[in-house]
């Protein structure tokens, strides 16, 4: 298996952006340092090498200290740890031990260089001498089962993370109110993140306002926040590498409108109603569903559809309403690899995983006429951090309140 270190990654010309590590590169050997390359070789003579910048004091006086080979094997426990000038005279035979390499190309165009001339070297002289790689595979299909299944010390993290990410919710609340632009919001939340001790968010905040909020994915935070609009933040922290991820719906007079109340209501209990789910031997699937179940019953009761339960989840009459998944794993990254289904079945969850419950209802403008045309421009969604336990779950994200009445508190609260 081979993984290179995450690239350096530009904002224009030579200005980079702050360096986030691998994730899978930092779960298998811990280590954060850039242009670091790691490869485990398996078999009859199983290694763990690693490749690092070596020390340089011209570089170390404008981006920091490097540990360099010696104190890179003895913190990571390496059995061989080489500088990056070694790369060409010793990965070649390192990749001539295998049969198969866990490579996933694009990763280093350095790498990708050599991987292709160890396949090419196989394919060309391994059948005389039954040597050499004779395919690739994604090194996914090992680490993904891995990295689902969280040990304590990844628990333990994703509490951090999580405690933190509640932290920033709480001070963006507090900003709500109308008049306010959405960026303030955002500034507020993200300046809770570092003030707690994250490295920063663990991806683009979300402050949607008014129909803002109805754009599953909107991060311009560029509009002023109108009287009487509700504010959809979505946020999450990144501490230690391990991410939380949970989003709030506030009213921001500081109470929600009758028919905001209502749809607040809908989104609330289904995500009750997941929680519920979630234990042993359940299947993920049918976290998602039991959601479903009561945005459907909540979209007739409000006269947007019509029909009996079941048949209107047969043909996900919801889907305009609910276009997204119930739930995504969450770690290291804040989507987590792992599969929700395998063989046309969901995947059964386990003592370990860890992933968001967020229901939502949006309104777009336009999507409702007649008498549901009330609901125009309300987006209400409401995300939690779950883990799964022995007994049932957790919510890792339960000291930010969802209760309506809480949620209103919450805005202008100094």
């Amino acid at each position: 298996m081979v993984l290179p270190s995450a690239a350096a990654q530009y904002r224009s010309g030579d200005t980079e952006y702050r360096y986030r590590p691998d994730s899978e590169l930092y779960y298998l050997a811990g280590t954060t340092e850039p242009e670091t390359l790691m490869v485990l070789v398996g078999g009859h003579d199983p290694r763990f090498v690693l490749f690092v910048r070596p020390r340089d004091e011209t570089e170390e006086l404008w981006t920091g200290p490097r540990l360099g080979p010696d104190a890179a094997a003895e913190r990571f426990g390496a059995d061989e740890c080489y500088p990056l000038a070694e790369i060409d005279a010793r990965l070649p035979g390192l990749l001539q031990a295998g049969g198969r390499i866990h490579y996933r190309l694009g990763g280093s165009e350095r790498a990708d260089a050599f991987i292709r001339g160890a396949l090419e070297l196989a394919r060309n002289s391994g059948r005389r001498r039954g040597t050499g790689p004779r395919g690739l595979d994604d090194p996914g299909e090992i680490l993904d089962e891995l990295r689902l299944r969280k040990d304590a010390d990844e628990i333990e993290a994703i509490r951090v993370a999580a405690r933190i990410s509640a932290e920033g919710h709480r001070l963006g609340a507090a900003a709500v109110a109308a008049g306010v632009g959405e960026w303030v919001v955002e500034a507020a939340v993200e300046a809770g993140f570092r003030a707690a001790g994250a490295t920063g968010p663990g991806f683009a905040t979300i402050v949607g306002s008014g129909a803002n909020g109805c754009v599953l994915h909107y991060v311009e935070n560029r509009d002023t926040i109108s009287d009487g609009a509700l504010v959809l933040i979505d946020a999450g922290a990144e501490a230690a590498l391990y991410n939380g991820d949970i989003t709030r719906t506030y009213p921001a007079s500081g109470s929600f409108s009758d028919t905001q109340r209502e749809v607040y209501r809908i989104v609330e209990a289904a995500r009750l109603a997941a929680v519920e789910q979630v234990a042993p031997g359940v299947t993920i699937a049918s976290v998602h569903d039991a959601a479903a179940r009561v945005i459907v019953d909540g979209l007739v009761g409000l006269g947007v559809l019509s029909g009996s339960t079941e048949e209107l989840l047969g043909e996900s009459a919801h889907r305009p309403f609910f276009p997204h998944q119930t739930s995504h794993w969450l770690g290291l990254d804040v989507h987590d690899p792992g599969d929700y289904a395998h063989a046309g079945e969901s995947r059964v969850l386990e003592p370990g995983m860890v992933f968001t419950i967020e229901p939502g209802l949006y309104f777009r403008p336009g999507l409702c006429d007649g008498s549901a045309a009330r609901l125009s421009g309300i987006g209400v969604r409401i995300e939690d951090d779950v883990l799964v336990t022995d007994e049932g779950c957790e919510v890792l994200t339960a000291s930010l309140p969802t209760a309506e009445h809480e949620v209103e508190a919450l805005v202008g609260a100094r």
